[in-house]
């Protein structure tokens, strides 16, 4: 409704009421006018320049003002997340994601990128139904079908290692060695025998190449150390803990473990 001004008042009311009128953005009922329309061309040049620090700096007006036109706002939007997310600011960069997503719930590649996010912060649930929303969106999604796939395999490694979590490379109930009766009610032992174990393993593999005397040998140097093991442990001074440490150290040829 427009604004109107009354007829008639006295001396100065009439000076202070027509100077409320005129002034910007007010009206009789007081409420503001809304915000001028931003000018988005120098974010959207930011972004073909592909200049972070700009469009940082430049495009949240763009982002923030109701007036901002739909595409202008998806662009700006978009191209804030990117930056962020290459700047380690996950938590900021799947807020503009989410505000992508809800101006247009159809961006396959926008469902990847914070599935990709989700996932770099540990919430596999959240990555995999983001991956998942993305596929469905385009089924030939090559990003989000990598994404899927290598979730899946990480999700299957992890369900594997917490079966055997807490357990070592033998069986405890036919125990009988003190030091292995000690390793069983230990987890981190037990953990550690079994990392002893496939490390081993994994060792031999890779000199079969070399022929059986380099096997045996390789063999024979963890036939001493399950020797020794047995033999020092419960004696003053030894401890279990660091020999395993050692050993796993020795077999992935590190320095330190």
């Amino acid at each position: 409704m427009p604004c109107r001004r009354p007829a008639l008042l006295p001396g100065l009311a009439i000076v202070l009421v027509l100077g409320l009128y005129s002034s910007p953005g007010l009206c009789a009922t007081g409420e503001p006018a809304a915000p001028p329309q931003i000018d988005a061309a120098p974010c959207l040049a930011a972004i073909a320049a592909g200049d972070d620090d700009r469009v940082l700096s430049i495009c949240a007006d763009v982002i923030d003002n109701e007036k901002t036109a739909r595409g202008d706002r998806l662009k700006a939007l978009i191209a804030r997340a990117g930056v962020l997310a290459r700047r380690d600011q996950a938590d900021r960069a799947i807020a503009d994601y989410d505000a992508v997503l809800r101006l247009d719930p159809m961006l396959a590649d926008i469902f990847n990128a914070r599935g990709e996010l989700w996932r770099k912060k540990g919430d596999r649930v959240k990555a995999v139904h983001d991956f998942d929303a993305a596929l469905k969106l385009k089924p030939d999604h090559a990003k989000a079908k990598a994404n899927h796939r290598a979730l899946a395999q990480e999700l299957e490694r992890l369900g594997a290692q917490m079966a055997v979590a807490g357990k070592p490379s033998f069986n405890c109930a036919t125990a009988r060695r003190a030091v292995e009766k000690a390793i069983c009610v230990n987890p981190e032992l037990a953990d550690l025998d079994r990392e002893i174990y496939a490390a081993n393993a994994r060792v031999l593999r890779e000199a079969a190449s070399e022929g059986p005397p380099a096997v045996r040998a390789l063999q024979r140097k963890q036939d001493e150390f399950i020797a020794r093991r047995n033999a020092a442990f419960g004696r003053p001074g030894y401890d279990l803990k660091k020999a395993m440490r050692e050993r796993l150290q020795d077999l992935n040829g590190v320095d330190g473990y």
